[in-house]
């Protein structure tokens, strides 16, 4: 396991998070209006679901990117102003998150390969994705409710992730503030170690 990082995130640590969760918030509202576009209008319909898929591939390639920097460099140290039990959750969140960020693009993956529409991927609406698995309606069915049941866990938990990280800002913790600007208030920190004794 790599020591903990003293100097705070990186800039490519912190543009990989804010840029995964903007993509996250783009294409959770997306899955669902596209969904809801009437065939009559196929072209929109086609260009919607590439772009869904996009964004998938994209939030699977930047979490890698973001676990392979994190096995190699660590995480900066917890705030020492948080109790135990807010870390350990914190902990438990974090690793929940990264787990879904993989997990939920992957079945989107393999719900488009098993479509018995056999309608292609491409990326950027240009690259064409190859598809590993046959056409089979019935696990498209079971992977595309999987799929968006574990992508509503996701957003529900990256909500929660928010709400406790402006919480947790406000009482005076730099860890938002650490994450966006890679400054760590020693100002915040000291009134949080001090708010906790």
């Amino acid at each position: 396991m790599p020591a903990e990082a003293r100097h705070g995130w990186t800039l490519a640590q912190r543009r990989l998070h804010w840029w995964t969760a903007c993509l996250v918030v783009i294409a959770f509202p997306l899955g669902w209006i596209m969904v809801g576009v009437s065939l009559d209008q196929l072209f929109l319909k086609f260009a919607l679901y590439q772009l869904h898929k996009t964004i998938g591939i994209l939030v699977f390639v930047l979490v890698l990117a973001r676990l392979v920097i994190r096995s190699r460099r660590g995480r900066p140290a917890w705030d020492r102003g948080l109790f135990p039990w807010q870390r350990r959750a914190a902990e438990t969140m974090h690793a929940l998150l990264y787990v879904l960020l993989v997990v939920v693009p992957l079945l989107g993956y393999l719900t488009a390969a098993t479509a018995p529409a056999r309608i292609p991927t491409l990326f950027l609406g240009v690259l064409p994705i190859p598809h590993l698995l046959a056409a089979d309606a019935f696990w498209f069915d079971i992977l595309r409710q999987t799929h968006r049941a574990l992508a509503v866990l996701l957003v529900s938990l990256a909500f929660g992730h928010a709400v406790a990280a402006i919480a947790n800002h406000m009482n005076g913790h730099p860890g938002l503030m650490a994450m966006w600007s890679g400054r760590r208030s020693r100002t915040s920190i000291g009134s949080a170690a001090r708010s906790r004794s």
